[in-house]
């Protein structure tokens, strides 16, 4: 139920329940918090592509036949542990994740997405957030996250209707990086893949933790905890280093 391939330091993880539109089944849940915690522990991968199989979904949410059987089912909703709450495992995942949005990204699945770092949608993906239809309240940061990236006022749109959201306005709203077609989505996202897997892998670590660990704050304790962070990070920058990266940077612009 899941599909992992590793090339050149990318990653690319593949929700492979195709015919439950990828829905997170217990199963699928713990195999993905699995799988990156052994990613996150290799050296050799670098970044990591989350999408999903086949051309319907990325990922439905939550597999609702599964908790409709179980009376304890929907505490999945509220679960903190990473095997049963993938956020929580993107959380923490500390490597660059770039979301590769196949199809429909519904409820937790919306909540899925929101968790990594980049949203590459192909023209085919619609988002939604259909906890107030399915009557649960969301768990694992959409209530909270939404309005931060969209405005209030455009994301009690989407979360009080239930209605779907086509990928150009969603990135038309900011809440993905870009739309392609659904044959250049994985190309895309690989791409920019190789683009992150060229950075020096502490660096990458701690400059995602800044950005994210700030973003939680408020702007003057996040002005604080980046001089605090960066003034530790740069005293142990010599100028051989300073000098062997900026060659390197000249020479990257050039073939740009």
């Amino acid at each position: 139920m899941l599909l992992i391939d590793k090339t050149d330091g990318v990653a690319t993880v593949t929700m492979n329940r195709p015919e439950a539109m990828n829905a997170m089944s217990t199963g699928l849940r713990a195999a993905l918090a699995d799988a990156l915690d052994a990613l996150n522990a290799d050296p050799d991968v670098r970044v990591a592509i989350l999408t999903g199989a086949g051309d319907r979904a990325f990922t439905a949410g939550l597999d609702l036949k599964e908790l409709g059987s179980d009376p304890k089912g929907m505490r999945a909703a509220n679960a903190t542990g990473k095997d049963m709450n993938p956020v929580r495992a993107l959380e923490q995942f500390t490597k660059p994740v770039i979301a590769a949005v196949n199809g429909v990204a519904i409820t937790g699945g919306f909540e899925l997405a929101l968790a990594c770092d980049v949203i590459i949608a192909s023209t085919s993906a619609r988002f939604a957030d259909t906890h107030a239809r399915v009557g649960i309240t969301p768990g694992w940061g959409l209530s909270q996250k939404l309005s931060r990236l969209i405005g209030i006022y455009r994301a009690k749109e989407l979360s009080l209707t239930g209605n779907f959201l086509d990928a150009q306005t969603a990135c038309d709203w900011g809440l993905v990086n870009r739309v392609v077609a659904p044959e250049a989505l994985l190309p895309t996202a690989r791409a920019l893949a190789m683009d992150m897997a060229t950075i020096q892998p502490a660096m990458s670590v701690q400059y995602k933790s800044m950005i994210d660990d700030g973003f939680a704050l408020p702007f003057a304790e996040a002005m604080a905890m980046e001089h605090e962070r960066s003034s530790a990070w740069n005293a142990k920058v010599t100028p051989e280093i300073v000098e062997k990266n900026r060659l390197e940077v000249l020479a990257r612009g050039r073939k740009q």
